[in-house]
Protein backbone atom coordinates (compact mmCIF):
# COMPACT_ATOMS: atom_id res chain seq x y z
CA UNK A 1 0.00 0.00 0.00
CA UNK A 2 1.34 3.27 -0.71
CA UNK A 3 2.03 5.90 1.94
CA UNK A 4 -0.35 8.23 3.77
CA UNK A 5 -0.70 11.48 2.27
CA UNK A 6 0.56 13.55 5.35
CA UNK A 7 -1.45 16.84 5.55
CA UNK A 8 -0.59 19.78 7.63
CA UNK A 9 -3.25 21.87 9.06
CA UNK A 10 -4.00 25.07 9.57
CA UNK A 11 -6.32 26.70 12.58
CA UNK A 12 -8.07 24.56 15.22
CA UNK A 13 -11.34 26.25 15.31
CA UNK A 14 -14.74 24.69 15.05
CA UNK A 15 -14.51 22.79 11.74
CA UNK A 16 -10.52 22.65 11.66
CA UNK A 17 -10.68 20.48 14.99
CA UNK A 18 -13.29 18.43 13.26
CA UNK A 19 -10.82 17.94 10.17
CA UNK A 20 -7.77 17.16 12.39
CA UNK A 21 -9.43 14.37 14.14
CA UNK A 22 -10.90 12.70 10.49
CA UNK A 23 -7.26 12.72 9.05
CA UNK A 24 -5.92 11.52 12.46
CA UNK A 25 -8.21 9.02 12.70
CA UNK A 26 -11.15 8.41 9.57
CA UNK A 27 -9.52 8.39 6.29
CA UNK A 28 -6.51 5.77 6.15
CA UNK A 29 -4.93 7.17 3.33
CA UNK A 30 -4.57 10.53 5.00
CA UNK A 31 -2.28 11.27 7.73
CA UNK A 32 -2.61 14.40 9.80
CA UNK A 33 1.38 15.65 10.09
CA UNK A 34 1.06 18.94 11.79
CA UNK A 35 -1.03 21.63 13.38
CA UNK A 36 -0.97 25.56 13.43
CA UNK A 37 -3.73 28.05 14.80
CA UNK A 38 -2.68 31.79 16.21
CA UNK A 39 -4.29 30.48 19.32
CA UNK A 40 -1.23 28.57 20.29
CA UNK A 41 -3.50 26.99 23.11
CA UNK A 42 -5.91 25.65 21.06
CA UNK A 43 -3.47 24.04 18.69
CA UNK A 44 -1.08 22.98 21.93
CA UNK A 45 -4.44 21.38 23.14
CA UNK A 46 -5.26 19.60 19.64
CA UNK A 47 -1.92 18.49 19.25
CA UNK A 48 -2.08 16.43 22.96
CA UNK A 49 -5.28 15.28 21.72
CA UNK A 50 -4.42 13.67 18.21
CA UNK A 51 -0.69 13.42 19.57
CA UNK A 52 0.80 15.30 16.16
CA UNK A 53 3.32 17.78 16.33
CA UNK A 54 2.06 21.88 16.79
CA UNK A 55 4.12 24.09 14.64
CA UNK A 56 4.79 28.08 15.67
CA UNK A 57 3.84 29.63 12.12
CA UNK A 58 1.88 28.96 8.91
CA UNK A 59 5.84 29.66 6.92
CA UNK A 60 6.72 26.44 8.76
CA UNK A 61 3.78 24.33 7.90
CA UNK A 62 3.56 25.35 4.12
CA UNK A 63 7.29 24.63 3.96
CA UNK A 64 7.98 21.53 6.24
CA UNK A 65 9.24 18.44 4.67
CA UNK A 66 7.28 16.08 6.77
CA UNK A 67 3.96 17.97 5.11
CA UNK A 68 2.92 17.07 1.69
CA UNK A 69 -0.39 18.90 1.64
CA UNK A 70 -1.98 21.80 3.73
CA UNK A 71 -5.52 21.89 4.90
CA UNK A 72 -6.59 25.81 5.38
CA UNK A 73 -9.34 25.63 7.70
CA UNK A 74 -8.76 29.33 9.27
CA UNK A 75 -10.96 31.90 9.61
CA UNK A 76 -12.38 33.33 5.88
CA UNK A 77 -10.42 36.75 6.07
CA UNK A 78 -6.94 34.91 5.96
CA UNK A 79 -8.13 32.32 3.49
CA UNK A 80 -6.74 34.25 -0.05
CA UNK A 81 -3.41 35.31 2.35
CA UNK A 82 -2.74 31.83 3.29
CA UNK A 83 -4.00 30.24 -0.12
CA UNK A 84 -0.96 32.71 -2.01
CA UNK A 85 1.50 31.43 1.10
CA UNK A 86 1.17 27.81 0.55
CA UNK A 87 0.94 28.16 -3.48
CA UNK A 88 4.46 28.95 -3.39
CA UNK A 89 5.26 25.54 -2.13
CA UNK A 90 3.70 23.95 -4.37
CA UNK A 91 1.89 21.35 -2.45
CA UNK A 92 -2.22 20.45 -2.70
CA UNK A 93 -4.52 22.34 -1.05
CA UNK A 94 -7.67 21.74 1.15
CA UNK A 95 -9.58 24.82 1.03
CA UNK A 96 -12.39 25.58 3.43
CA UNK A 97 -15.54 27.65 2.09
CA UNK A 98 -15.87 30.23 1.59
CA UNK A 99 -12.92 30.85 -0.37
CA UNK A 100 -13.48 34.93 0.27
CA UNK A 101 -16.10 37.22 1.18
CA UNK A 102 -14.38 39.83 -1.38
CA UNK A 103 -14.43 38.60 -4.85
CA UNK A 104 -11.21 40.59 -6.40
CA UNK A 105 -9.13 39.04 -3.31
CA UNK A 106 -10.70 35.86 -4.44
CA UNK A 107 -9.55 36.53 -7.94
CA UNK A 108 -5.73 37.19 -6.70
CA UNK A 109 -6.26 34.00 -4.79
CA UNK A 110 -6.95 32.19 -8.19
CA UNK A 111 -4.18 34.02 -10.14
CA UNK A 112 -1.63 32.94 -7.64
CA UNK A 113 -2.66 29.25 -7.71
CA UNK A 114 -3.00 28.91 -11.07
CA UNK A 115 0.19 30.10 -11.80
CA UNK A 116 1.93 27.79 -10.26
CA UNK A 117 -0.28 25.20 -11.47
CA UNK A 118 -1.43 24.51 -7.49
CA UNK A 119 -4.03 21.68 -7.15
CA UNK A 120 -7.21 23.33 -4.47
CA UNK A 121 -9.75 21.67 -3.38
CA UNK A 122 -12.91 23.75 -2.03
CA UNK A 123 -14.65 22.54 0.77
CA UNK A 124 -18.17 22.41 -0.21
CA UNK A 125 -18.73 18.61 1.49
CA UNK A 126 -22.45 18.45 0.67
CA UNK A 127 -21.89 17.43 -2.43
CA UNK A 128 -20.13 14.15 -1.10
CA UNK A 129 -23.49 12.90 0.89
CA UNK A 130 -24.89 10.08 -0.22
CA UNK A 131 -28.26 11.68 -0.58
CA UNK A 132 -27.59 14.68 -2.28
CA UNK A 133 -25.71 13.41 -4.52
CA UNK A 134 -28.23 10.49 -5.62
CA UNK A 135 -30.45 13.22 -6.85
CA UNK A 136 -27.86 14.52 -8.82
CA UNK A 137 -26.85 11.21 -10.05
CA UNK A 138 -30.81 10.51 -10.54
CA UNK A 139 -30.74 13.74 -12.82
CA UNK A 140 -28.08 12.97 -15.13
CA UNK A 141 -29.19 9.31 -15.84
CA UNK A 142 -32.69 10.71 -16.86
CA UNK A 143 -34.16 8.70 -14.57
CA UNK A 144 -36.70 12.08 -13.78
CA UNK A 145 -36.59 13.49 -17.49
CA UNK A 146 -36.45 16.93 -18.40
CA UNK A 147 -35.23 18.73 -14.92
CA UNK A 148 -37.66 21.75 -14.42
CA UNK A 149 -37.70 22.57 -10.59
CA UNK A 150 -35.12 22.60 -7.85
CA UNK A 151 -36.09 22.86 -4.30
CA UNK A 152 -33.47 23.29 -1.39
CA UNK A 153 -34.48 23.54 2.29
CA UNK A 154 -31.53 24.60 4.76
CA UNK A 155 -32.47 25.44 7.96
CA UNK A 156 -30.04 25.88 11.42
CA UNK A 157 -30.74 24.37 14.90
CA UNK A 158 -30.00 27.91 16.51
CA UNK A 159 -28.29 30.92 15.18
CA UNK A 160 -24.45 31.38 14.95
CA UNK A 161 -23.87 34.28 17.82
CA UNK A 162 -23.82 37.11 16.89
CA UNK A 163 -19.90 38.00 16.97
CA UNK A 164 -19.72 35.43 14.31
CA UNK A 165 -22.73 37.06 11.95
CA UNK A 166 -20.71 40.30 12.16
CA UNK A 167 -17.87 39.29 10.46
CA UNK A 168 -19.03 35.92 8.54
CA UNK A 169 -20.41 37.90 5.82
CA UNK A 170 -23.82 37.29 6.26
CA UNK A 171 -26.51 34.54 5.88
CA UNK A 172 -26.21 34.38 2.03
CA UNK A 173 -22.11 33.86 2.24
CA UNK A 174 -21.94 31.72 5.90
CA UNK A 175 -25.03 29.72 5.11
CA UNK A 176 -27.03 29.98 1.32
CA UNK A 177 -23.50 29.84 0.20
CA UNK A 178 -23.62 25.95 0.41
CA UNK A 179 -26.77 25.84 -1.34
CA UNK A 180 -25.78 27.88 -4.17
CA UNK A 181 -23.17 25.31 -4.53
CA UNK A 182 -25.29 22.69 -4.16
CA UNK A 183 -28.24 24.23 -7.09
CA UNK A 184 -24.75 24.58 -8.87
CA UNK A 185 -23.93 20.91 -8.57
CA UNK A 186 -27.38 19.69 -8.83
CA UNK A 187 -28.06 20.76 -11.64
CA UNK A 188 -25.13 20.84 -13.50
CA UNK A 189 -25.51 24.54 -15.03
CA UNK A 190 -24.16 28.13 -13.98
CA UNK A 191 -26.76 30.53 -12.30
CA UNK A 192 -27.84 33.62 -14.55
CA UNK A 193 -29.90 35.27 -12.03
CA UNK A 194 -30.54 36.05 -8.37
CA UNK A 195 -33.83 37.03 -6.19
CA UNK A 196 -33.52 36.86 -2.54
CA UNK A 197 -36.21 38.22 0.25
CA UNK A 198 -34.85 37.78 3.28
CA UNK A 199 -36.00 39.36 7.32
CA UNK A 200 -35.24 39.20 10.92
CA UNK A 201 -38.12 37.00 12.54
CA UNK A 202 -35.41 34.99 15.29
CA UNK A 203 -33.36 37.61 16.53
CA UNK A 204 -33.11 41.41 16.91
CA UNK A 205 -29.25 41.29 17.86
CA UNK A 206 -28.73 39.72 14.20
CA UNK A 207 -30.36 42.03 12.78
CA UNK A 208 -28.50 45.25 14.70
CA UNK A 209 -25.74 43.28 12.64
CA UNK A 210 -26.78 43.86 9.55
CA UNK A 211 -28.00 40.68 8.71
CA UNK A 212 -31.07 38.20 7.84
CA UNK A 213 -31.94 35.34 9.71
CA UNK A 214 -34.92 34.23 7.16
CA UNK A 215 -34.62 34.09 3.34
CA UNK A 216 -35.96 32.58 0.40
CA UNK A 217 -33.71 32.74 -2.69
CA UNK A 218 -35.35 32.14 -6.28
CA UNK A 219 -32.31 31.03 -8.95
CA UNK A 220 -32.72 30.54 -13.08
CA UNK A 221 -29.63 28.60 -14.64
CA UNK A 222 -28.38 28.89 -17.66
CA UNK A 223 -30.32 25.72 -19.03
CA UNK A 224 -33.89 27.91 -17.91
CA UNK A 225 -33.84 25.52 -14.43
CA UNK A 226 -35.65 27.56 -11.42
CA UNK A 227 -34.49 26.49 -7.95
CA UNK A 228 -35.90 27.68 -4.94
CA UNK A 229 -33.90 27.86 -1.49
CA UNK A 230 -35.25 28.38 1.96
CA UNK A 231 -33.35 29.29 5.15
CA UNK A 232 -33.97 29.87 8.52
CA UNK A 233 -30.77 30.13 11.32
CA UNK A 234 -33.40 28.31 13.89
CA UNK A 235 -35.31 25.07 13.38
CA UNK A 236 -36.43 24.21 16.89
CA UNK A 237 -36.37 20.77 15.43
CA UNK A 238 -33.09 20.16 14.48
CA UNK A 239 -30.75 20.17 11.56
CA UNK A 240 -32.74 20.46 8.04
CA UNK A 241 -31.05 19.51 5.00
CA UNK A 242 -33.33 18.50 1.75
CA UNK A 243 -33.06 18.61 -1.72
CA UNK A 244 -35.95 17.92 -4.06
CA UNK A 245 -35.69 18.15 -8.17
CA UNK A 246 -38.82 17.87 -10.03
CA UNK A 247 -38.70 17.15 -14.01
CA UNK A 248 -40.84 15.85 -16.66
CA UNK A 249 -41.08 12.19 -15.66
CA UNK A 250 -40.53 12.34 -11.95
CA UNK A 251 -38.84 13.79 -8.85
CA UNK A 252 -35.95 12.96 -6.64
CA UNK A 253 -35.24 13.63 -3.35
CA UNK A 254 -32.41 13.91 -0.29
CA UNK A 255 -34.40 13.72 3.21
CA UNK A 256 -33.29 14.06 6.84
CA UNK A 257 -31.96 10.92 8.44
CA UNK A 258 -33.18 10.54 12.21
CA UNK A 259 -30.59 10.03 14.84
CA UNK A 260 -31.11 6.37 14.83
CA UNK A 261 -34.12 4.04 12.99
CA UNK A 262 -35.22 2.91 16.66
CA UNK A 263 -38.86 3.59 17.33
CA UNK A 264 -41.68 3.35 20.08
CA UNK A 265 -45.23 2.85 19.33
CA UNK A 266 -48.04 2.99 21.77
CA UNK A 267 -52.16 3.74 21.75
CA UNK A 268 -50.83 7.15 21.61
CA UNK A 269 -48.94 6.91 18.38
CA UNK A 270 -45.50 6.23 16.76
CA UNK A 271 -42.59 8.01 18.46
CA UNK A 272 -39.55 8.14 16.39
CA UNK A 273 -36.06 10.15 17.02
CA UNK A 274 -35.13 13.19 16.91
CA UNK A 275 -32.68 15.07 13.81
CA UNK A 276 -29.34 14.94 13.75
CA UNK A 277 -28.61 18.32 15.70
CA UNK A 278 -25.88 19.87 13.63
CA UNK A 279 -23.40 19.46 10.99
CA UNK A 280 -21.00 17.93 13.10
CA UNK A 281 -23.21 14.87 13.26
CA UNK A 282 -25.23 15.10 9.74
CA UNK A 283 -22.43 15.21 7.49
CA UNK A 284 -19.31 13.09 8.80
CA UNK A 285 -19.87 10.54 6.50
CA UNK A 286 -20.10 13.88 3.73
CA UNK A 287 -16.39 14.95 5.04
CA UNK A 288 -15.08 11.39 5.57
CA UNK A 289 -16.20 11.05 1.73
CA UNK A 290 -14.57 14.29 0.60
CA UNK A 291 -10.88 13.72 2.03
CA UNK A 292 -11.22 10.14 0.19
CA UNK A 293 -11.92 12.40 -2.82
CA UNK A 294 -9.30 14.75 -2.39
CA UNK A 295 -6.57 11.97 -1.86
CA UNK A 296 -7.36 9.64 -4.51
CA UNK A 297 -7.22 12.90 -7.06
CA UNK A 298 -4.09 13.93 -5.45
CA UNK A 299 -2.75 10.58 -5.93
CA UNK A 300 -4.52 10.27 -9.62
CA UNK A 301 -2.87 13.80 -10.79
CA UNK A 302 -6.14 15.01 -11.72
CA UNK A 303 -8.31 18.08 -11.51
CA UNK A 304 -9.66 18.57 -7.49
CA UNK A 305 -13.14 17.01 -7.06
CA UNK A 306 -14.27 21.01 -6.22
CA UNK A 307 -11.88 23.75 -7.55
CA UNK A 308 -11.82 27.29 -6.66
CA UNK A 309 -13.83 28.41 -9.67
CA UNK A 310 -16.67 26.69 -7.97
CA UNK A 311 -15.90 28.42 -4.52
CA UNK A 312 -16.04 31.81 -7.16
CA UNK A 313 -19.41 30.40 -9.10
CA UNK A 314 -20.67 30.18 -5.24
CA UNK A 315 -19.40 33.62 -3.86
CA UNK A 316 -20.81 35.25 -7.04
CA UNK A 317 -24.38 34.03 -6.34
CA UNK A 318 -24.07 35.28 -2.83
CA UNK A 319 -22.99 38.36 -3.64
CA UNK A 320 -25.87 38.71 -5.89
CA UNK A 321 -28.17 37.85 -3.41
CA UNK A 322 -27.15 40.63 -0.84
CA UNK A 323 -27.49 43.17 -3.56
CA UNK A 324 -31.01 41.20 -4.45
CA UNK A 325 -32.75 41.67 -0.86
CA UNK A 326 -31.08 45.05 -0.17
CA UNK A 327 -32.27 46.71 -3.52
CA UNK A 328 -35.64 44.86 -4.12
CA UNK A 329 -35.10 43.49 -7.53
CA UNK A 330 -33.70 40.68 -9.31
CA UNK A 331 -29.84 40.40 -9.92
CA UNK A 332 -28.29 39.14 -12.66
CA UNK A 333 -24.51 37.20 -12.03
CA UNK A 334 -23.24 38.79 -15.00
CA UNK A 335 -23.48 42.24 -12.70
CA UNK A 336 -21.20 41.22 -10.16
CA UNK A 337 -18.82 38.90 -12.07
Amino acid sequence: MSAPIRVGLLGVGRIGRLHARLLAREVPGLQLSAVYDVDQAAAAAVGRHLAVPVVSSSEELFESAETDALAICTSTDTHVEMLIGAAAYGKPVFLEKPVSLDLAELDRGIAAVEGGGVFVHVGFNRRFDPAHASVRHSISAGDIGELHLVRISSRDPAPPPVEYVRVSGGIFLDMTVHDFDMARFVTDAEVTDVFALGDVRIDRDIADAGDLDTAVVTLRHANRVLTVIDNSRRAVYGFDQRVEAFGSAGMAASHNPLAHTGTVTTAAGTKTQPLPHFFTERYVPSYVAQWTAFEEAVRAGEAPPVTVHDGRAALVVGLAAWRSAREGRPVQTAEIA
